[in-house]
Formats: structure tokens, sequence, C-alpha cells
């Protein structure tokens, strides 16, 4: 049925409850055929003739349009206002319940706008619990309604980013590139260079880094064209990451350490102020591996700030295996194992190469206590998990790393077929 259809039968299912007829509802300010055509769905009225009708049938205006009463109208705002704050505050299984119950409520199905508000923020507390492929079908059903241009692309947003972290490059890729690279590119804008950000970041895993090279200039000049701080910060954050590839390391740390001052002159998303943190701690950790104690207060302090944003258990899984690698660096293996069994709690085996990550770095926990047997086994689940993992460098830095841990625990054979997996994933 059509809006106009559903005000109609409204103003029709009250008029009768009423016990009112269509002459007695019109008389005498409008015309009782009037009125049988707004019924019928064949008029559509104006809203100081809805603001007339709700008057005389005694009910609310925002029945009529809406179909819940202003009652039920401020209840649905209220519970999607406390949703938006539960996810924002890191209480994301709380968030994701509320979502839920809203996304249920049957109050919600003419109310077009509030309903995809409550689902898209459904998929992004499912996102953050470490259920993303649950957020991707939530997304994908979204994508596939009529959404206003900024919904669109913060949907391709949130599905390019899901993909991603699954390790499904290909359909990661897709999703911004069918925005970003079709016949007519809408103009930039912060939602959009965010975007493309993300299908940098995507760019980067695979190993693509001279496309990523090109993007990555054309984003940084759409942010400076844009002078916004959102885009500076998205744009700066993920250049970062193809600086460092290229061997420039000192330009990727300015570039990280540059977008994190802008985030925190901004403090309008403390998701992304705590993440930076750990990025700007993640490149000081590659120049400076051994200033252990220093990257220990950092890490764990970003940890401590993920955990009460929206950020959610991937985030932390993070920061967990960030700090199991400064310990194995500072000689302490039991603290390490610590830190990688804290991130094993968090995944939920949907992200097989971050899986397979914290698996290697338990294994090689597990090696340095002397457990060969407890280390082997953590290398094996590794490459359960890396063989879920596409094509791409980051995945044969990560085989190269199998291969190498198998080495040292003595297991010949498998070490051979790990070099192999590396090779193959660079195209050799």
């Amino acid at each position: 049925m059509t809006t106009s259809d559903l005000v109609g039968l409204r103003i029709k299912t009250v008029r009768r409850q009423r016990g009112l007829s269509q002459a007695q509802l019109a008389h005498p300010e409008l015309s009782d055929s009037y009125v049988s055509l707004i019924e019928s769905g064949k008029r559509t009225p104006t809203p100081a003739v809805l603001e007339l009708l709700a008057q005389k049938l005694d009910c609310s205006l925002s029945y009529l349009v809406n179909g819940v009463t202003a009652e039920q109208m401020n209840d649905l705002e209220l519970g999607l206002g406390y949703a938006r704050l539960a996810l924002e505050n890191g209480e994301v299984h709380e968030a994701r319940t509320r979502f839920a119950e809203l996304v249920a409520d049957n109050n919600l199905t003419g109310l077009t706008a509030l309903r995809q508000e409550a689902e898209y923020g459904l998929a992004l507390a499912t996102e953050a619990t470490g259920d993303i492929a649950e957020a991707i079908r939530i997304l994908r059903r979204l994508d596939g309604e009529g959404l206003s241009a900024d919904r669109h692309v913060e949907i391709a947003l949130a599905l390019c980013r899901c993909y991603r972290d699954r390790g499904e490059l290909v359909a990661a890729v897709e999703v911004g590139e069918r925005i970003l690279t079709g016949a007519v590119r809408p103009a930039w804008t912060d939602g959009l260079v965010e975007l493309g950000a993300t299908l940098l970041s995507v760019y980067w895993v695979r190993g693509d880094l001279l496309r990523a090279r090109q993007f990555s200039a054309e984003l940084l000049a759409a942010a400076e064209l844009l002078g916004t701080p959102r885009s500076a910060v998205a744009a700066s954050w993920n250049a970062a990451r193809i600086a460092e590839s290229v061997g420039r390391a000192e330009e990727a740390l300015n570039l990280v350490e540059r977008a994190y001052a802008i985030q925190s002159e901004n403090a309008t998303a403390p998701r992304n102020l705590a993440r930076l943190r750990g990025a700007v701690a993640a490149h000081r950790a590659r120049l400076q591996p051994h200033d252990t104690d220093k990257l220990r207060e950092l890490f764990t302090q970003t940890a401590k700030d993920i955990a009460e944003t929206s950020a959610g258990v991937t985030d932390q899984a993070i920061a967990e295996l960030q700090l199991a690698t400064v310990e194995l660096t500072a000689g302490n293996p039991e603290r390490a194992a610590e830190h990688a069994r804290a991130a094993e709690a968090l995944l939920a085996d949907q992200t097989p190469e971050m899986d397979a990550h914290m698996r290697m770095l338990l294994a090689r926990a597990q090696g340095a206590m002397g457990d060969t047997e407890a280390a082997l086994a953590s290398v094996r689940e590794a490459v359960g998990f890396m063989e879920r993992v596409s094509t791409s460098r980051q995945a044969a830095t990560k085989w190269y790393a199998v291969a190498e841990t198998l080495e040292e625990l003595g297991d010949e054979e498998a070490t051979v077929e790990a070099y192999h997996r590396a090779l193959a994933c660079v195209g050799l």
C-alpha cells in the first residue's frame, strides 16, 4: 500500500470507530466527496487538511501520518536514543538487544526512516559483538531498500569493512568500487572519503600497492579540497599504511600522528580516537620494537579506551594481540600467552586472518615456554584458518610466519608446504 492508501485507511478506521459518516466528518470545511477520495487513497491531503481531520476525529496527527500515537512515537525515539548511547559507550551486547527489540516492534512498520535507523544500528551493534556474518546479512537486506544518499554510503562503508575483516576481499572491493569508480562518481563528501579510505585499506590488504598509492594520493587531495576534520582523519590514517608499505616509515608515522591530532581536537568520535591511538602505537612499535615499556603503556591504554567505545570485540582483540607481541619482544612469554588467550575469547572465528595471527602468537609464546607439542597444535590451528584466507600480500606474510615457526618447532614437511603457500600468494 502507498502512503496515501495507509493515511486514508487510518482516517476511515477512526471515523467508523467514532460513529461518523463521511458527510459528518467533512462538514463544514470539506466536501464529503473529498473525504471519500482521501479515504480511498486517490487524494493526498495537505498538512493543513490532515491537522483538521485529526482534530475532528479526536486523534493525534502522528497517528494519521505514521500509524502510531504521539506517545508511541516518543517511546520509539527514546528507545533508539538509548540503543545508540549503549553502542557509543561500548555496551555492545546491550545495544544489540535494544536495537533488535526496536526492529521487532510492529509500530516501526510504517516509519521507514526510523526503521532503517534501527536496522542500521542493529547491524553496527552486531558487528561490534563479533558476529560479522550476521551484520553483513542485515546490511545487505538494508542495501536493497530505498535509501537516502548518505545512508547508502554509510551502509556501503560498513559492508566494505565487514567483508574486509572476514577476508572476503573481492566482495569488499566490489562494494566500494560500485560507488567510487562508476561512470559518474558523486562529488566528494566526508562519507565518500571514509568509504574510499576503507576501500584503500582493502587494496593494501590484498597487496595492490600500485592502485593503493594512486588512490591514496587522490583521497588526500580530496580531503584537502573538502577541508573537514573528518575527511582529513580518514585520508591521512589510511595513507599512513600505504606509505609504510613502500618503505616510508617516518612519513607514515607523521601521517597517522596528524590524523590522531586532528581527531583529538574534534572529539566527536571516541571510537576513532581510541583506534587511532592504537594505530600510532603500532607504527611506533614497528619503528622502535624494543621500547617495550612505553609500548606496553600505550597499548594497555588503547585496550582500555577501546573497551569503552563502540569499537567492538575485533578492535579489542587487535589491542590484545599487540600487547602479546610486546610481551614476546620483552621476553615474557607467559604474559604474551595471556594476551593471546584474551584475544581468542573475544574473537568468534569470523576473522580468519586475525584468528590465525592470534594462534601464531600463542604458538610462539608456547614455544618460548618449552611446550613444543602445544605450540605445534596452535600452529596447525593457524594453518586451518589461513586456508580460509584469500590470496593477498598480507596472507603471504602470514604464511611466511607460519613457515618460520614450523621450522623452529622441527616440522620440516609442514614448513615446506607453508613456504609454498607464501610464494603462491605472491604469484610465484
